[in-house]
């Protein structure tokens, strides 16, 4: 089946095929050669990328900024302190002058309705770098991480530790379920995943033969993953239920007994970042052996590219 990605925006992997998902995850493998052989390319020569950021950043923003550059294009970095989005002028207004200036504009904030916005009335590609509700890239990177270690996808497991609701749980379960990837988020009960998220995703996997399942033992949950995953505890914006929190995930720490639970040596432990050593997961296993988080960092940057290109520039790859 071809795949053509031009002039699409990525506001969450829903919109995405299995077919599309999988390019992307090839072309990422192309261009992370490319840059470990030392090839230089400026495919995307004279084009702007806008980097609207309501939320601090170290390993988005400088994996689209590095990716965006080393193809010849200007990336421009715009904080709420630099511009007025929904602050004096509406979010509409903003795209529309963005879409005019920029060939593609990426969102990091809070809200899924200003990402999809954006996207309406820019009239360029526009980016989901991470809202409240969904985390895509971040997603496309744990799945390039999991295929440089397996060598492939379909039958893997993750199972996913900690708060059910964030963003990185339920773009896994997008990411598994178009991927057909065994996905099991262990949660407290009253951090579910969001269920209309849960029930689509579910239709999705028995595709592929696929299981998505919730739990709140995490004993049953890691028996047999190939994937051990975990995010902060306390998300941006949050910071108040901090002392809620620790007390409802503390049995969800990855530590290395959690890691042993799963039955397998070659267990992988994977983290979005930033992580707080000693909450959701130990120093040992963070800096150990079958943590793959500094991979999965470095392959933001690659899964970026390869984003950025699909979408501007698919002719020249």
């Amino acid at each position: 089946m071809a795949v053509n990605l031009k002039g699409r925006s990525l506001l969450t992997l829903k919109d995405y095929s299995y077919d599309e998902i999988r390019y992307l995850l090839d072309v990422a493998h192309r261009v992370k050669r490319e840059r470990a052989s030392g090839i230089v390319s400026r495919r995307l020569a004279g084009m702007n990328l806008a980097m609207l950021f309501e939320k601090r950043s170290t390993r988005t923003r400088c994996a689209f900024e590095t990716a965006f550059a080393e193809e010849g294009g200007h990336p421009v970095f715009l904080s709420t302190q630099d511009i007025h989005l929904g602050k004096k002028e509406s979010i509409e207004d903003t795209a529309r002058v963005l879409g005019r200036m920029f060939d593609a504009i990426i969102f990091r904030g809070f809200e899924q309705d200003t990402v999809q916005k954006l996207a309406e009335y820019s009239g360029v590609p526009v980016y989901n770098g991470l809202t409240d509700l969904y985390h895509p890239t971040q997603i496309l990177a744990d799945l390039l991480t999991i295929e440089e270690t397996f060598g492939e996808l379909k039958g893997k497991t993750l199972v996913y530790l900690g708060d059910g609701r964030n963003n990185v749980a339920h773009s896994l379960l997008v990411g598994c379920a178009k991927m057909g990837l065994n996905c099991t988020i262990a949660t407290h009960e009253s951090l579910m995943p969001a269920k209309d998220d849960l029930v689509y995703c579910q239709k999705i996997a028995q595709n592929w033969g696929a299981t998505l399942t919730v739990s709140c033992d995490t004993v049953e949950a890691v028996k047999g993953a190939d994937v051990i995953y975990t995010d902060v505890w306390v998300s941006l914006g949050e910071e108040t239920k901090s002392e809620e929190r620790l007390e409802l995930l503390r049995p969800y720490q990855v530590n290395e007994k959690m890691m042993s639970l799963t039955g397998k040596g070659q267990t992988i432990f994977l983290h979005c970042l930033p992580a707080v050593k000693g909450n959701e997961v130990t120093a040992e296993v963070i800096e150990g052996p079958q943590s793959r988080v500094w991979d999965e960092a470095e392959n933001r940057k690659h899964t970026i590219k390869s984003l950025l290109l699909a979408t501007l520039k698919p002719e020249v790859l």
